[in-house]
């Protein structure tokens, strides 16, 4: 069959990280004759899609032929929404516009297999977690093999060295963590004799990203929570969201936290905290290898961090919020028109169960061995050409079914302790109940209501509004469609008990 293949854009860095067993290639799973190639409608977050002899590689492991369709990540929404339209799709559809309208109601119309009935026949698929299986449920069902995901990757990352130098102690609760944030700020960490530091760093995504985490460790839920009688309510109108507001605000108030944070971009965060300016970040767990990269060279090459992630708030269990919608990044759907028979269905199954072994998985990752990279003594991968492997490798990235599959130890410690922290945040993660229940009135006007919340939020930990103006807010949202969405969630919710 001949290789299909489009141009595309953009650069997409690969994930590391643990867990699942080896599965073997061909010798396990139910046997099934059958196809003997497999169509494959993939994501490209690269320049080019990928060339080199990778593919031939998983053919071999596999016993199929792969027929890919690159899909340019600049044009995936319009190519995906006409393929789904027209129904002219591939044996697998890589489905990762998780909350994308026509993607929702393409799945919960029958064009695709509910694969949870045969999910046990195959040795690694039988594997994935409840908590994902749950969080890709559309209407109830299972319409793909999710991809799977660390859980819950972030945390608090606090610059150990500061903390060395004031004598302070690594802190486990909020209520320290604001001393270290007000020391930060007024004790001179790095004794430079200027007052030039603070405590927190936050950017202009704080309302999503670290404000989000903070209010997870006051006993707030993941964008939605359940109440007691079954009522599916945003969790910005939780009382503990609101005490995280307070708690944070006041950390503002004091000048313990950038003053700018509300217009400062990611990477201009990052460059304040290479700079040694700020101290205490709410951040994905991986960033600090960012942070000690950038500032090799510099004044602040010898920074030491610590990664916090068991922050607990008086009687509040630890806990952390999922920031990969549950551990799933969407789905391998494989369309009914396409793969015609349950037996064809299961050579499809087989596949995505293989490329789940850690061979494959090294593949998708690291490439092959010689060619790509070699072993050193202390069992890290080095890459020996990263021009190479970005053009034979690095496309298959977002197309590996899990990145849990196995972790390849870095020569970087911060890595390797990343990796462990966030394997250990998946026994404390809390997901979004919601993400598997159905709105319209959500996926119509979910992102315009949510920006009025988002801009509250902003005025008031700036001051230019109280918690009344952030209460008016809700009532903004509620009366022009929040109430239909709590409405519609809560029917679904209550329907499926």
């Amino acid at each position: 069959m001949k290789k299909l293949k489009v141009a595309s854009l953009l650069l997409c860095a690969g994930l590391f990280l643990a867990g699942c067993g080896d599965g073997g290639g061909s010798p396990e799973g139910p046997e099934s004759e059958g196809k003997s190639s497999i169509s494959w409608m993939a994501m490209l977050h690269t320049a080019s899609p990928p060339s080199g002899d990778v593919t031939q590689k998983l053919e071999e492991y596999t016993g199929v032929e792969i027929d890919f369709t690159w899909v340019p990540d600049a044009s995936k929404t319009e190519r995906l929404n006409a393929a789904l339209a027209s129904n002219s799709l591939a044996d697998i559809v890589s489905l990762t516009e998780i909350n994308n309208t026509t993607v929702r109601s393409s799945l919960a119309s029958g064009m695709f297999w509910d694969v949870e009935p045969y999910l046990e026949e195959f040795p690694n698929l039988a594997e994935i977690s409840e908590d994902r299986l749950e969080s890709s449920r559309i209407d109830g069902r299972i319409y793909g093999v999710p991809f799977l995901k660390p859980i819950a990757r972030y945390g608090v990352l606090v610059r150990k060295d500061w903390l060395d130098n004031l004598g302070l102690d690594v802190p486990s609760t909020l209520e320290e963590l604001a001393a270290v944030a007000q020391a930060f700020t007024e004790d001179d960490p790095d004794g430079n004799g200027a007052d030039d530091t603070v405590g927190f760093v936050e950017r202009d995504e704080s309302f999503n990203v670290g404000f989000r985490s903070l209010s997870g460790y006051f006993g707030a839920d993941n964008w939605f929570t359940i109440t007691d009688d079954d009522e599916v309510m945003p969790s910005f109108m939780q009382p503990e969201y609101k005490e995280a507001m307070e708690w944070f605000r006041n950390i503002y108030d004091n000048g313990w936290m950038n003053s700018d944070f509300a217009v400062m971009a990611k990477n201009d965060q990052k460059n304040y905290i290479v700079q040694g300016r700020g101290g205490i970040v709410l951040s994905g767990l991986q960033e600090v290898r960012n942070y000690i990269d950038d500032a090799a060279g510099t004044d602040e090459e010898h920074m030491e961090w610590v990664l916090i992630n068991d922050i607990v708030h008086e009687n509040v269990e630890r806990r952390i919020l999922s920031d990969t919608n549950g551990g799933m990044g969407g789905w391998l759907a494989i369309p009914k028109n396409n793969v015609e028979t349950e037996e064809d269905l299961r050579v499809v199954l087989k596949f995505i169960n293989d490329l789940m072994d850690e061979e494959p998985f090294t593949l998708m990752t690291q490439g092959i061995e010689g060619v790509h990279y070699e072993i050193d003594d202390e069992g890290v991968y080095v890459r020996l050409d990263d021009t190479k492997w970005q053009q034979e490798v690095q496309p298959f990235s977002s197309s590996r079914p899990s990145e849990l599959v196995t972790v390849f130890p870095s020569s970087n410690p911060y890595v390797n302790l990343a990796n462990e922290k966030i394997r250990e945040n998946e026994e404390f993660a809390v997901i979004n109940p919601a993400q598997s229940l159905t709105s319209e009135t959500y996926d119509r006007s979910w992102s315009s209501l949510i920006e009025g919340i988002s801009d509250a939020y902003y005025q008031y930990m700036t001051g230019e509004i109280e918690i009344d103006g952030f209460d008016t807010a809700i009532e903004t949202f509620l009366r022009n469609g929040g109430q239909q969405i709590i409405d519609e969630f809560t029917e679904d919710y209550r329907s499926q008990q």
